[in-house]
């Protein structure tokens, strides 16, 4: 393993580049984001609103992690995902806040993303994790897809004024 993680690396794949977030990617994220089928299933399904987006950004840039995701055939900005250690224990980081645009799903874009951030961390981390809304059937089959499983561990917060209880799903680094 190398030193720390450094948790806004660019990252490029077949389909998809990520890169550090600044301030200037607020509009385009939130004109993903502002579609609210992409938040249908999600604890925070307010998302879609401007000033609750806007929280959710202002809290990526602060929190050192976030990554913006385009797609490399067009350039168009297309989502957006996070390396955090607020809730990660030593070791570990947690890979989340992580949405597409409804055009890009299916699996290969998120897929992609997932792999390039994996196998970053791994260089530095020997497991990351995963915190997914209990009842987010669509996110657990996802995970489970690329190897996650599911841990004892659980969170539990208030996400669009209800109490939600996420389960957490870890990926160890390969031996």
């Amino acid at each position: 393993m190398s030193g720390p993680l450094d948790r806004q690396p660019n990252l490029i794949g077949d389909l998809v580049e990520l890169r550090p977030a600044t301030a200037d990617d607020f509009e385009a994220l939130f004109s993903v984001a502002s579609d609210p089928l992409i938040w249908e299933i999600h604890p925070a399904h307010d998302r879609w609103q401007k000033p609750v987006f806007r929280k959710f950004f202002e809290d990526g840039l602060a929190s050192g992690g976030m990554l913006v995701a385009t797609d490399r055939a067009t350039g168009e900005v297309i989502g957006s995902s996070r390396y955090d250690l607020g809730r990660a224990e030593p070791g570990e980081v947690e890979i989340g806040w992580t949405f597409l645009a409804r055009s890009r799903w299916g699996g290969r874009y998120n897929g992609e993303m997932k792999a390039l951030m994996l196998g970053h961390a791994f260089r530095s981390v020997e497991r990351v994790i995963f915190l997914v809304g209990a009842a987010n059937i669509r996110s657990r089959k996802a995970l489970e897809k690329i190897g996650g499983y599911l841990t004892p561990r659980e969170h539990r917060a208030v996400m669009a004024g209800k109490p939600v209880v996420h389960v957490i799903y870890a990926i160890d680094r390969p031996l």
